[in-house]
């Protein structure tokens, strides 16, 4: 990376989520230097930087982790020529093992390190790893409350079996690669399509009652979008039901039309 920046202040960290306490470090700095892993994300990739407006570079994990912590500072410093200030939180690792840490970065930098304590919200604390436990349960609100907006995931638009229009409700067929994908079942959700937010019923997970394959489908309430193409986005307001295996599709049908009104009613 060849800069010719004058920024002063960076915040360093992975910030899978873009959460609250992400958010709080980020508030004290000009950019945001982002870790990047695969796989498993809240928030692959470079969608981090549409949750802020500061300027956000990227350091791949792969490129990074066999720099000891002073090589990794230095190049902090290289890359960075006019730093003064980096904002880290009170976990934070860096260098070949893990070796470095908060502390030791305030040894090796010769700037301010500025050192964010844990942030809670309702007494829970915030971080990456326990919104993932809540979508893994299941428990979307819960992993909004720690986001500070609904969870989303965003996949492309691909040709299903064409059986729920047929024989069910019509639904878009999303694949979606890199996210941490909620716990299996029906949700109440918005899609956007396109610039537009539509109220929804999303089902996810294995098909049990019809062929078995892993599915992420997605009914718009009260609209006729079957023949959209490209990228939609999915926010997940409400658990409402496990995926459970129903032994006719007049059954299954009639369960989906009562998840719609469900949906309906919530805001």
């Amino acid at each position: 990376m060849h800069l010719t920046n004058q920024i002063t202040s960076i915040a360093i960290g992975s910030f899978d989520g873009m959460h609250i306490a992400h958010q709080v470090l980020i508030g004290e700095v000009e950019a945001v230097v982002i870790i990047e892993r695969n796989g498993g994300y809240l928030t692959p990739g470079h969608k981090r930087a549409f949750y802020t407006d500061r300027e956000c570079y990227f350091y791949h994990f792969d490129k990074i982790n066999f720099l000891t912590p002073e090589t990794f500072v230095q190049r902090l410093k290289s890359d960075f020529p006019s730093l003064k200030k980096i904002v880290v939180g009170y976990d934070f690792h860096f260098g070949k093992s893990k070796a470095g840490n908060a502390q030791k970065l305030k040894e090796l930098f010769d700037g301010e390190v500025c050192i964010i304590e844990e942030v809670s919200i309702q007494g829970i604390a915030i971080h990456s790893r326990k919104i993932k436990e809540y979508l893994k349960e299941g428990s979307v609100q819960m992993a909004a409350l720690l986001l500070g907006r609904p969870y989303r995931i965003e996949g492309r638009v691909i040709r299903g079996q064409g059986l729920g229009k047929k024989a069910l409700v019509p639904t878009l067929n999303l694949h979606v690669d890199h996210y941490q994908l909620p716990k299996e079942g029906v949700y109440a959700t918005r899609t956007k399509i396109k610039q537009t937010w539509y109220k929804s019923v999303t089902f996810l997970g294995h098909r049990i009652s019809v062929d078995g394959s892993y599915a992420i489908e997605t009914h718009i309430l009260n609209e006729d979008l079957e023949e959209t193409e490209g990228v939609a986005a999915v926010e997940f307001l409400e658990f409402l039901r496990d995926n459970k295996k129903f032994e006719s599709l007049e059954a299954l049908k009639v369960q989906i039309n009562q998840d719609i009104l469900q949906a309906e009613n919530i805001k």
